[in-house]
């Protein structure tokens, strides 16, 4: 996109804006209205600034969500308004929830985060290099594999560096790990979410594959001058490559539910995963040595402050950007979707306007 914010930047920068300020409003004490009648009276003129036709966002507090806003419209031609079951692409932060159930898998011995996943399938994901056999689950979930975020027919896939030795964001290694787990289980990805995520967690508005009910719900993408472009209407194929890096297609709200499994575990179950496994997702597995002192924990980032940890991802597909981010010690956070280019904008200035710092 013309003008775009790189997908890591965006989120390592608004991440850090949201630390250096928790200290500032994390009480709330600091504003006369509270946090939500601050946020409604901002985002209409943010929306326009930035060419934002629809934005929806939940909060959680207590580890259990407690409100949910929608605003605009969910195509600038239609002008049909935006509400809380509007579905968005939420690229990127398709990684978390991949991840969860990953570790859900490895609680029922199914999966070793440890052991090289070459040992798991006759199939080769890539030819001729031997660090291949020294991938893990775990270096998917931390990046650390060393694979490209992206292969493309000017960089074919390749292995840059030894599994394990060093960060580097791959949406390349979820594919992998996702096609290891589809030969395990024996399931499609949109079947075996469905099953194990989707309904135990209530995401009654959440899957992989375009049908008549995501049509039905589903917000339309804008580019950076609000103009409408066409849905991608992805198919099982799509799921098959795409689907654990960045293929959910949600709600604020169905990710809000997932969120607070993270935030306020309530297993073991048959689905859920014990609080110890939770505590291992959100602890830091590795430096990405930035300026922003990031690390990087089973597929979700971690941003450390004196007043506490920030957990989160980022989204951004063309035409979709979206936040989400959780503050562990008060159980509370925000997600946030939009559907244009110019959300990526939106987003930073609601972090750098303070905005969503009250909510953690």
């Amino acid at each position: 996109m013309t003008d775009s914010i790189d997908r890591r930047d965006f989120f390592v920068q608004s991440g850090n804006v949201v630390l250096t300020t928790l200290a500032l409003s994390l009480d709330g004490r600091a504003f006369r209205l509270s946090p939500m009648t601050q946020l409604e009276k901002q985002l209409p003129g943010l929306m326009k600034q930035h060419r934002v036709p629809g934005v929806s966002l939940a909060v959680i507090s207590g580890g259990k969500m407690t409100e949910r806003r929608a605003f605009g419209v969910k195509d600038a031609a239609s002008a049909v308004p935006v509400d809380e079951a509007t579905m968005f692409e939420a690229a990127s932060m398709s990684k978390p929830v991949f991840a969860y159930a990953v570790l859900k898998l490895c609680e029922r011995g199914v999966l070793d985060l440890d052991t090289p996943l070459t040992r798991y399938t006759s199939s080769r994901f890539l030819e001729g290099d031997p660090r291949l056999e020294l991938i893990t689950a775990r270096h998917v979930l931390e990046h650390t594999t060393g694979f490209p975020n992206w292969r493309s027919e000017s960089q074919p896939l390749s292995i840059a560096f030894t599994p394990g030795s060093r960060w580097s964001y791959s949406g390349e290694g979820y594919s992998y790990l996702q096609s290891v787990i589809t030969e395990l289980t024996q399931q499609p990805i949109e079947e075996y979410m469905r099953l194990n995520i989707f309904d135990p967690f209530g995401m009654t508005s959440s899957g992989y594959v375009w049908n008549d009910s995501i049509a039905r719900k589903m917000a339309r993408p804008h580019d950076n001058a609000g103009k409408p472009m066409e849905n991608k209407r992805s198919t099982p194929a799509d799921a098959a490559r795409y689907a654990s890096a960045g293929a959910l297609l949600t709600t604020p709200t169905d990710y809000a539910k997932f969120m607070s499994e993270i935030l306020d575990p309530r297993g073991p179950d048959e689905f859920r995963l014990r609080p110890s496994t939770v505590a291992q997702m959100v602890r830091p597995q590795v430096e990405t040595h930035d300026k922003y002192n990031t690390a990087w924990g089973l597929g979700i980032a971690i941003f450390r402050t004196k007043h506490g940890e920030i957990v989160g991802h980022a989204g951004d597909n063309e035409g979709f950007h979206c936040i989400s981010l959780i503050s562990l010690p008060h159980k509370s956070g925000i997600v946030v979707m939009t559907n244009s280019d110019g959300g990526a904008w939106l987003l930073n200035a609601l972090v750098t306007g303070d905005l969503l710092t009250p909510f953690l």
